[in-house]
C-alpha cells in the first residue's frame, strides 16, 4: 500500500501546505471536512476554502516559514457551505528548505457532544428531581385551596362574592397547569412508525400562519429518510418549541429559519452507538444565544427572554430523551442551530 492510499484511509483530515498556506496535498478526509475536492483545494490558499478557522491565517504562515510546530485545541471551523465543526489543529514542519508543513485537522465534534450530553443529562435529571419535589409540595396545598374555594362558593348566595371564589379556582387551575407543564412528559409513550417530514410539515404550517412578514421559513428535506418509531404528538411539540424560539429570536431583526433533515452514520447517543441516525436541524441567522446560557440552556426555568417561561427547551430535550435521542445546540452571532438526533432502528 502506497503512502497516498494509506493517508486516504485516515479519518483525520491531513493537508500539506506551503508558506502561503497553499495546499500541495489533501487526503480524502480533508476533502470531506472542507467540502472541496482535492483538485480545487490545491488551486487556492487554504483560507479561501473556509469561512472561519479558530486560528489566524498569519499565525499559520509564520509558523510554516519558521519551521515551527503549532497545536490548537477545540478550534471552531466553519466551511463555505455553512457547516460548523470543532477541530483539534496540529501543524508539523516537514521540509525547512521547501517551507512545507503538515496540517492535521481532527474533528472532535462527536466527543464533545457525547461529553456534553452525558453532563447535561446528569444535571438535568438532578434539576428535574428538584422540580418534581417542588411541584409535589405546590400541588398538595393548591388542591386544598381549590377545594376550599369550591365549598365556600356553594355556601354563598351573593353572585358578587362568588366572583372571588371563581377567581381563586381559576388561578389554582392555572398554577396546576403551569406545574404540569413544568414537569413535562416523564415516561415513554406508545411509539409507532411515522415519517418525520409529515410531523415537521404540520409544525411548519402552524407556524407559517402567524409568521411575521420580516421572517422567511425555508425547508431542505432529505426524502430518502425512512419512517422512524415515535410519538408524533410529542415530536411535534418538541419541534414547535424550538421553532417558536427561533421565530422569537428574529421578531425584531427579521431573518431566515431553515428546517433541514439529513442522516448520519455511526453516531453515539449517550452510551449507545447507532448505525444510522436522523438529524433534524432548526437553523436561524439571528443574534445567537448568550454564552452564559449555553451550559444551562435545557434546564427548566432557564430563559434569555423577559417574558419567557424557560420550559420549551427543557420539554423538547426530555421528549428527545424519551425517543432515545438528543438535542445539540451550536450558536454564534448570525447562526444558531438546534439539532434533534433520533436513531433509525433496524438500519443496516
Amino acid at each position: 500500500m502506497d503512502k497516498e492510499t494509506l493517508l486516504n484511509h485516515l479519518v483525520t483530515a491531513v493537508l500539506v501546505i506551503d508558506k502561503d498556506l497553499k495546499p500541495c496535498y489533501a487526503n480524502a478526509a480533508a476533502e470531506q471536512l472542507l467540502g472541496v475536492g482535492s483538485h480545487r483545494l490545491v488551486e487556492q490558499a487554504l483560507p479561501e476554502h473556509y469561512q472561519i478557522l479558530g486560528v489566524e491565517a498569519q499565525l499559520l504562515r509564520d509558523a510554516v516559514k519558521a519551521g515551527q510546530g503549532l497545536t490548537v485545541n477545540t478550534a471552531a471551523l466553519v466551511t463555505l457551505d455553512g457547516q460548523h465543526h470543532t477541530v483539534d489543529l496540529t501543524l508539523i514542519p516537514l521540509d525547512d528548505e521547501a517551507e512545507l508543513s503538515l496540517l492535521e485537522l481532527r474533528q472532535v465534534d462527536q466527543q464533545r457532544r457525547i461529553h456534553q450530553q452525558l453532563s447535561q443529562d446528569a444535571q438535568q435529571q438532578a434539576a428535574q428531581f428538584l422540580v418534581r419535589n417542588l411541584a409535589h409540595e405546590i400541588k398538595n396545598p393548591l388542591g386544598g385551596l381549590r377545594g376550599a374555594a369550591q365549598l365556600l362558593s356553594r355556601e354563598l348566595d351573593d353572585p358578587a362574592l362568588k366572583e372571588f371564589t371563581t377567581l381563586i379556582i381559576e388561578q389554582a387551575d392555572r398554577l396546576r397547569n403551569l406545574v404540569d407543564r413544568l414537569l413535562g412528559p416523564q415516561r415513554p409513550t406508545q411509539h409507532s412508525l411515522h415519517n418525520i417530514h409529515q410531523v415537521v410539515q404540520k409544525v411548519y404550517k402552524l407556524v407559517e400562519m402567524a409568521l411575521p412578514a420580516n421572517i422567511q421559513l425555508k425547508r431542505d428535506y432529505d426524502p430518502s429518510i425512512p419512517d422512524i418509531e415515535m410519538d408524533p404528538d410529542q415530536m411535534q411539540q418538541a419541534v414547535l418549541n424550538i421553532l417558536q424560539n427561533a421565530v422569537q429570536a428574529l421578531e425584531h431583526t427579521g431573518g431566515e429559519i431553515l428546517l433541514r433533515t439529513r442522516t448520519q452514520h455511526q453516531v453515539t447517543i449517550g452510551s449507545q452507538r447507532h448505525k444510522l441516525v436522523l438529524t433534524l436541524s432548526i437553523i436561524d441567522n439571528g443574534p445567537g444565544i448568550p454564552p452564559e446560557l449555553m451550559d444551562t440552556l435545557f434546564y427548566p426555568m432557564v430563559t434569555g427572554r423577559e417574558q419567557g417561561s424557560g420550559l420549551g427547551l427543557s420539554i423538547a430535550h426530555n421528549i428527545a430523551r424519551l425517543h432515545s435521542g438528543r438535542i445539540d445546540c451550536l450558536s454564534s452571532a448570525g447562526h444558531t442551530e438546534f439539532i434533534i438526533s433520533l436513531p433509525i432502528l433496524g438500519a443496516k
